[in-house]
């Protein structure tokens, strides 16, 4: 069987890519709006509008799983409870402590391998739908550890990753710019987008 034919299943292979999005390049600051850079899709059924009106509840009320692994963890704190950032106006302030009850796992800091295997068993018991942000250059690369004998270079190797926000370690506004650009990916799944359905 090929690697092809392996990924043609729904579940996302561990360390694969997904498909590709497009995405509007904005000209200058007047054009871009954090959060909306993909194209729009299309609703053209009741199904689809159903399906838009679940993904946008979905969207709205995203509840993260408190898994801060090193300096990372720091900001994401700052984001979630500073005033001037405060998560709480994006539906995503209440961080869960189970993974039972989080459907976004934040992984915020530096993967080793003897994590490894925690934060894969951690990944299984949250519930379906599951999304997964990666936070800094350690958790999407390695970072400065990369060459390591002890070090995940990306956590992409052990759970499929939705969100990626570079940076060591990411300001506050990158955390709340990923939370809404997983905003943007769930409004639009299982749906088709617009310029994809034109060019055919």
């Amino acid at each position: 069987m090929s690697n092809d034919q392996q990924r043609s299943g729904n579940d996302p292979v561990p360390g694969t890519h997904r498909k590709a999005v497009p995405i509007i390049m904005a000209t200058g600051p007047a054009q871009y709006t954090a959060g909306q850079q993909e194209m729009p899709v299309m609703v053209t059924s009741l199904a689809d509008m159903v399906q838009w009106a679940q993904n946008w509840a979905r969207s709205r009320s995203i509840w993260p799983l408190g898994y801060g692994l090193a300096c990372c963890a720091i900001e994401l704190i700052a984001s979630a409870s500073a005033p001037q950032y405060d998560l709480a106006r994006f539906g995503s302030e209440v961080f869960r402590s189970s993974p039972r009850q989080a459907d976004l796992m934040v992984v915020a800091g530096t993967v080793s391998i003897k994590m490894g295997p925690r934060l894969r068993l951690l990944w299984e018991q949250m519930p379906e739908p599951k999304w997964v942000m990666s936070m800094g250059q350690c958790a999407n690369s390695g970072g400065e550890f990369y060459d390591s004998y002890y070090t995940v270079q990306g956590v992409d190797t052990i759970v499929p990753v939705d969100v990626y926000v570079p940076g060591c370690p990411p300001r506050p506004e990158a955390v709340i710019e990923g939370i809404l650009k997983l905003r943007e990916k769930i409004e639009k799944q299982g749906l088709k987008l617009r310029r994809a359905e034109e060019g055919k």
